[in-house]
């Protein structure tokens, strides 16, 4: 008797192990998703960092080329740091 409630118990332990194992499975699983979302994202964030750094560098050097095509033609400019007015 004693030994049939001592095995029983063991066997309610290992199913209880058991299930805590397949939650720990999935919960894994979740976790590996959401870390392969993140990365995607950051991925994504990367490359538009990056194209977006492209168009500022291509913008400024319009803007310096088109300050240089006045200057040569004479036409009177009036530079403005914004950065400067803002403070």
């Amino acid at each position: 008797m004693l030994k049939e409630r001592i095995c029983k118990d063991l066997y309610e332990e290992i199913e209880r192990l058991e299930k805590s194992i397949i939650e720990l499975e999935d919960e894994v699983i979740q976790l590996k998703a959401q870390i392969q979302a993140k990365t995607e994202e950051v991925n994504n964030l990367a490359i538009e960092n990056e194209n977006l750094r492209y168009k500022l560098e291509r913008l400024q050097k319009t803007y310096a080329q088109m300050v240089e095509i006045l200057k040569k033609m004479k036409f009177p400019i009036i530079l403005l740091d914004e950065d400067d007015e803002q403070r």
